[in-house]
């Protein structure tokens, strides 16, 4: 049996920092696991900026119900739950993520969750797991699973070392060069003939 595992944002949706950012005008909120490999040194930032800037969940809530996945998503997810499993594997909030799941039609998501206080200020974060995409992976091919995975940041490196293929997807320059041996994507169609690949090799 094949399991495809995909990260989420820049993948299937838009990163919800950048967006976020982009509203509020806070440029700090628009670095990503692109920009900083410590996942939480970066979480640690944006707690203390949105508590700077007195912003809470609902502030960000707001932002995600207005967005809608990448074009040709949802298509693409469609067509690739009739060829295999598919786990969405990701360091964003089950919090943040539920509008943007439903628009996909609910694929499995295992994410983190995040502390709030009554008022919606967030003050921290539960990891399901440290490195839970690797953790995954690992999991699945120990039950004798083939994985092929995709993503496009730091933080996906470790899932992608552990399948039996990684592919980057859209993944920036100085992610690609820091990983040479991870092919490279740039749109759904090739995404899906490396997947394919990945699985005939593997």
């Amino acid at each position: 049996m094949n399991i495809v595992c995909l990260d989420l944002e820049g993948v299937l949706v838009p990163e919800i920092w950048i967006d976020f950012a982009a509203l509020t005008g806070i440029d700090a909120l628009s670095a990503t696991t692109r920009d900083v490999a410590d996942y939480d040194e970066l979480m640690r930032m944006r707690i203390d900026t949105l508590a700077t800037h007195g912003l809470g969940l609902p502030d960000i809530q707001a932002v995600i119900d207005e967005m809608t996945p990448l074009a040709g998503a949802r298509a693409f997810l469609d067509s690739l739950r009739t060829h295999y499993q598919v786990i969405i594997l990701s360091d964003t909030f089950y919090e943040f993520a539920w509008p943007l799941m439903r628009q996909l039609n609910w694929p499995t998501l295992f994410c983190h969750q995040l502390e709030t206080r009554d008022d919606g200020q967030i003050t921290g974060y539960r990891l399901r797991m440290p490195d839970h995409k690797r953790a995954a992976v690992d999991a699945l091919r120990a039950l004798n699973f083939s994985v092929v995975a995709a993503g496009d940041s730091f933080n996906d490196t470790s899932m992608l070392a552990a399948a039996e293929q990684g592919v980057f997807f859209h993944a920036p320059d100085n992610v690609t060069e820091a990983f040479p041996q991870f092919p490279v994507t740039n749109d759904y169609d090739a995404l899906a003939a490396a997947i394919a690949g990945g699985f005939a090799r593997a």
